[in-house]
């Protein structure tokens, strides 16, 4: 059965209503690994014929990404028996290909995703479609994508993020491009310098956690890793392989970089600041100042389409409704109103989709980006190092964020002193849920949770905001058969 683009969230629903099995495909024209899954999908049209196939391009139809929860694209949902029975965000086509297997029940629940399984689940349209997307760099090291695992702190996955998004075209390599220190690096480097572009690099020989956190990040095991405006296009052979196809020329234009009369590189040190060149963007100076000027219009800026009240795509809504939670004023700009404005920005800021976040006139990324931030408490971190929120009204929601709030050293699987750790196993054992938050990760914290409370020490345990007290408080209270009533009343 071939795939079919869906224009309403009633003709979904209608096939979903009908108990087959329904995968949807939630895509962006702007996205390039949308375009290489949308492969993949095709190829599982034709193998698995009882199923519907459904695509939806998830900004023009946000009634259908919001009831799917949908905020980063490629997406996928699986649906039987009129329900939604699991999902996948990423560019991953073995584990697309198992995932629709098991649905269609080819594949066993408890069985990996792993290419062996797709050799005997899928046909060879996807075997060849998911070999033509890993190309040679699979076969070298035997390595196959899924899903990023576990092991990343939210810390290192935004540093990363920031490292991937500090230049429009960037090479993770093991040297610079004047030493590289492989050859492998060695050649990326002068493919990308006879592309003629500009690009970024970063030693991954001088940061041990950013080498090994890209590893899983990307699910990619070696190194070169070459990026283009945040998305992945390979490593070494990869990089030759398209290169010697005309395909990175192409990659490169699709995603919106063009070539330049020189090309430099821009070397990234390893606390992600630029050394080097700046690119030339090709705006005139009348719209690069108008935009400058709307960036910088407010404390917090959003580029969104449509208005707060009423968003155009279910990604500019996310945002939204994520600043009000934080509780900050914005100011908004409606991209769909002004072309200029909408094909200038993303040239300005290296972005080639909205919306787009700007506080105090630095970009911090799209709704994908923004809501990860706001997971790890990234976002509003940077609202108060920016002075967009003042540190009081912070650890007045940190206090706050759920009725029992431990701030400790470490965390509760790893507690960093022996105090922490009495208090956690205290709750633990009277069998109370509670949210910590490790001071030594928040030097702002740390220090003005002392003046907040007027408690000098930590752990410090809060229920419903109010201060419960410290490591012998806790205890006492539980030795005194107190503890889980006073933190119930």
């Amino acid at each position: 059965m071939a795939v079919k683009d869906v224009k309403s969230k009633q003709e979904v629903d209608d096939l979903v209503k009908e108990g087959s099995g329904v995968m949807i495909h939630f895509w962006a024209s702007w996205c390039e690994a949308s375009k290489h899954m949308d492969q993949v999908f095709a190829h599982l049209s034709a193998d698995f014929p009882h199923a519907h196939f459904l695509r939806v391009e998830a900004e023009e139809q946000p009634e259908i990404s919001e009831a799917y929860s949908v905020s980063a694209v490629p997406y996928f949902v699986f649906l039987k028996d009129g329900k939604m029975v699991d999902k996948l965000e990423g560019a991953y086509p073995s584990e697309l290909a198992n995932k629709v297997s098991k649905i269609m029940g080819l594949i066993h629940a408890g069985e990996p995703a792993a290419p062996a399984s797709l050799g005997m689940a899928a046909g060879p349209s996807v075997l060849e479609a998911v070999q033509d997307f890993a190309k040679i760099e699979n076969s070298l090291h035997g390595k196959t994508h899924s899903p990023s695992p576990a092991g990343i702190s939210d810390s290192l996955k935004t540093r990363l993020e920031k490292l991937i998004r500090s230049h429009p075209i960037m090479l993770f390599m093991k040297g610079t491009p004047e030493e590289p220190k492989c050859g492998f690096s060695k050649k990326a480097v002068e493919i990308l310098k006879s592309e003629n572009v500009k690009f970024g690099t970063f030693d991954i020989l001088s940061d041990n956690e950013v080498r090994e956190g890209l590893k899983k990040f990307s699910n990619w095991p070696t190194y070169p890793q070459l990026y283009c405006n945040g998305e992945l296009l390979g490593g070494s052979d990869i990089i030759i392989a398209m290169h010697e196809g005309g395909e990175l020329k192409q990659a490169f234009t699709d995603h919106g970089v063009g070539n330049n009369d020189v090309s430099k590189s821009a070397v990234v040190g390893s606390d992600g600041q630029h050394g080097g060149v700046t690119n030339s963007t090709g705006l005139s100076l009348a719209l690069t100042s108008h935009l400058e000027s709307l960036i910088n219009s407010a404390s917090v800026m959003l580029f969104m389409k449509g208005s707060p009240d009423e968003p155009r795509c279910g990604f500019s809504r996310k945002v939204v409704e994520i600043l009000r939670e934080e509780e900050v004023d914005f100011k908004t700009f409606d991209i769909l109103l002004d072309d200029e404005v909408r094909q200038g920005l993303k040239v300005h800021s290296n972005w080639s989709s909205y919306p787009q976040l700007y506080i105090k006139g630095e970009l911090i990324g799209g709704s994908d980006i923004v809501l990860e931030m706001r997971k790890s408490g990234e976002l509003e971190k940077t609202l108060v190092e920016k002075g967009v929120i003042s540190l009081e009204d912070h650890l007045k929601k940190l206090v706050s964020s759920t009725p029992v709030m431990l701030f400790m050293k470490g965390t509760p699987d790893a507690p960093r002193c022996g105090f922490s750790s009495k208090v956690v196993n205290a709750l633990n054992e009277e069998g109370v849920k509670f949210g910590s938050f490790d001071i030594l990760s928040d030097e702002d914290v740390r220090q003005g949770l002392k003046t907040y409370s007027n408690w000098p020490t930590f752990p410090q345990l809060y229920y419903k905001g109010e201060l419960i007290g410290g490591c012998d408080i806790i205890l006492e209270l539980k030795s005194n058969g107190e503890l889980a009533a006073t933190l119930s009343e």
